[in-house]
């Protein structure tokens, strides 16, 4: 299963151990699911890390450090380069779709302006998503 977690999602897994969207990475640091990332996103977590409310939860270190095992643990992909069929309300987030259609993965996200096309394209919350993986598992 292949996934692309929002910055919301890997934001919030960051700030909670507890909860769905840490389960995701759990999931994906144990080989259970694919997570797909792009420099574009990459780029948009590391820019949110910085922000002064984050900040003051997350050192600059630990920002740092996470930045970059989300890169070295998850499928580092091209950015597609062209606008997905279907948009987003907020033309921000169609980078996400892009590389979501692209990759034939889910679009994990807590964002209303994303979560509202799920009827055309495999969008998840993080709380589904985690009961998808739950669903798939063997065990």
């Amino acid at each position: 299963m292949r996934a692309v977690a929002d910055v919301n999602v890997l934001v919030s897994a960051v700030l909670s151990a507890q909860g769905p969207s840490a389960e995701i990475l759990r999931a994906s640091r144990d080989g259970e699911l694919e997570l797909i990332v792009s420099d574009k996103l990459i780029t948009e977590l590391a820019r949110t890390l910085a922000y002064p409310k984050i900040r003051k939860r997350i050192p600059q270190q630990r920002a740092d450090a996470y930045v970059q095992w989300i890169g070295e643990h998850a499928n580092l992909v091209e950015d597609p380069t062209d606008l997905p069929a279907i948009q987003s309300r907020d033309p921000d987030d169609d980078y996400l779709l892009a590389l979501a259609i692209h990759t034939r993965a889910y679009l994990v996200t807590g964002d209303q302006d994303l979560l509202v096309l799920g009827d055309a394209l495999p969008i998840l919350t993080p709380a589904q998503f985690d009961a998808k993986l739950r669903d798939n598992d063997p065990n």
